[in-house]
């Protein structure tokens, strides 16, 4: 009974993920989506990081200068 449910459940899977395999034009909403999610992590990352990074860079840039 186990087997059959999970063969159910593999076809099942099997069939969804070929469907969205074949389907030709792509999850439009899903991308745009993503693509803003990933700019607001980028903004949110700089934010907090980019202080940090230009005195890195600053710090860089005097030692090299420095020499």
């Amino acid at each position: 009974m186990i087997r059959n449910a999970f063969a159910r459940t593999v076809e099942r899977l099997r069939s969804l993920l070929q469907d969205a395999y074949e389907d030709e034009r792509g999850d439009v909403p899903g991308w745009v989506l993503i693509t803003l999610m990933t700019a607001g992590l980028v903004v949110v990352i700089w934010a907090l990081a980019g202080p940090a990074l230009a005195d890195l860079f600053q710090q860089a840039i005097e030692r090299v200068s420095g020499l």
